[in-house]
């Protein structure tokens, strides 16, 4: 197997980068030497890693999804676009590693697609959407069988969809409460959000900046666990998370812009304003809300 691994590593080669200054032609193989230039020769895009982009392709696919919902041709084109750079940077430092290339990735994508069709491509036949649905659960079931053989099987909270981190932590506590693990009432929910909040305290409240900066990932975990405690509160409410979460920055935004416009009717900008001015004004946005 060592051998088999080690034959693979040393077959992946990565894209040469691009000479010169290169033009915008359509074509795959030439975006894929310009990531490789960008790799080469860009700061930022050198010291990135595959983690470091996670946040980056989350961010892009909302923003494809809002393009779509505009229907703007321009816009759509562009967010697909930067859907793609996702996909084309994290195949360029895989082949960095020796793992796989793009033409891995399509030759993968391509076989789940002819795999999991077999209504188009064989001769079964399915008549509605129904049963194609049904065949494609039967299909992934069985290439979880195939993903266990490899030595990985999948545990009761792995079939979790992806999502926002919201939305993937409330489908863990509901999967979670449906294996017996949850509390009765929401009476729980809070006082494991209350604790939480208190560990969190603890390792902020007065504490030297430098001490803070050095458990900073402590912190981030602390800070986790309240949010994933807050999003159970929603769940037993038979809230959702993310929904509610968007309707805060809905209203942050609109309150925000109720300031801006209001400083500017006064000849002023946000810059030329202070916290003071602004606190005032968005008490007044809040009023302008109720009238």
């Amino acid at each position: 197997m060592s051998d088999l691994n080690n034959q693979t590593l040393t077959s992946i080669t990565p894209p040469n980068p691009v000479q010169g200054t290169p033009v915008a032609t359509g074509e795959l193989d030439d975006l894929l030497q310009l990531m490789a230039r960008l790799r080469a020769d860009c700061p930022w895009d050198k010291k990135q890693s595959n983690h470091s982009l996670i946040p980056y392709a989350i961010e892009e696919a909302y923003e494809l999804g809002e393009a779509v919902q505009s229907d703007d041709d321009e816009d759509i084109k562009g967010e697909l676009g930067d859907v793609l750079l996702q996909v084309v940077f994290h195949c360029q430092m895989y082949a960095e590693q020796g793992r796989f290339d793009m033409s891995d990735v399509i030759t993968t994508l391509q076989g789940k697609l002819i795999r999991r069709h077999p209504h188009v491509f064989e001769a079964e036949t399915l008549e509605d959407d129904a049963a194609v649905k049904g065949r494609w659960d039967e299909i992934k079931a069985e290439e979880d069988q195939a993903r266990a053989a490899r030595g990985k099987p999948k545990r009761r909270l792995d079939n979790t969809k992806a999502g926002s981190a919201l939305m993937q932590a409330q489908e863990v506590q509901k999967q979670a409460s449906k294996l017996g693990f949850d509390w009765e009432g929401v009476s729980g929910a809070f006082d494991k959000l209350d604790e939480e909040i208190a560990e969190l305290k603890a390792e902020i409240l007065d504490k030297p900046q430098v001490e803070i900066k050095t458990n900073i990932r402590e912190i981030e975990r602390e800070l986790g666990d309240c949010i994933f405690a807050l999003v159970n509160v929603a769940r037993k409410l038979d809230l959702d998370a993310e929904t509610a979460t968007l309707t805060c920055v809905h209203k942050f935004k609109s309150r925000f812009g109720y300031i801006e416009e209001q400083l500017a009717a006064a000849g002023k900008r946000l810059e030329d304003s202070d916290i003071n001015e602004m606190d005032a004004l968005w008490e007044a946005a809040k009023q302008h809300e109720r009238d």
